[in-house]
């Protein structure tokens, strides 16, 4: 009896025909995309945090906030609402405009990220859902995940 030296392809087949689904690349580069989103959302926040620009926003306003202060005057009225904040008379009594802009930009750059990362997670996932590019296990995962 002679032993064969050459693999056989049958072993490395580790995915069954009946679980691949097509489109699987792309459903896998997305969840890679959120994951990497997901870590530089957590390193913005930690640096809003540690550099005190949390709530340096007042009001939270999910479409026109994206917008930020434009003109002077725009400033002049965002700096006048933190000024009005627990956290202003508290920890930055004092802080001039300048020092307000460094933290607004800290707390409007981690909502920023916030609304792209809630984009790039909802409308791929509702198009590999309507697709069917979703396995019932992963969709339910990812569902859980969503809510």
């Amino acid at each position: 009896m002679r032993l064969s030296t050459t693999p056989s392809l049958d072993r490395f087949d580790a995915v069954p025909a009946a679980s691949y689904r097509p489109g699987h690349g792309a459903v896998r580069a997305w969840l890679y995309l959120l994951a990497v989103l997901v870590v530089a959302m957590v390193a913005v926040g930690g640096a809003t945090r540690l550099t005190g620009s949390g709530l340096s926003i007042t009001e939270w306003r999910p479409v026109t906030g994206v917008v930020p202060p434009l003109s002077a005057a725009d400033w002049a009225v965002e700096f006048d609402k933190y000024r009005d904040t627990p956290q202003y008379r508290i920890l930055n009594q004092g802080i001039g405009l300048d020092g307000f802009k460094t933290l607004y930009w800290w707390e409007w750059g981690h909502r920023l990220l916030g609304r792209i990362v809630g984009l790039l997670f909802f409308l791929p996932f509702a198009w590999f859902w309507i697709r069917g590019m979703l396995g019932r296990r992963l969709l339910l995962g990812l569902l859980g995940l969503g809510l």
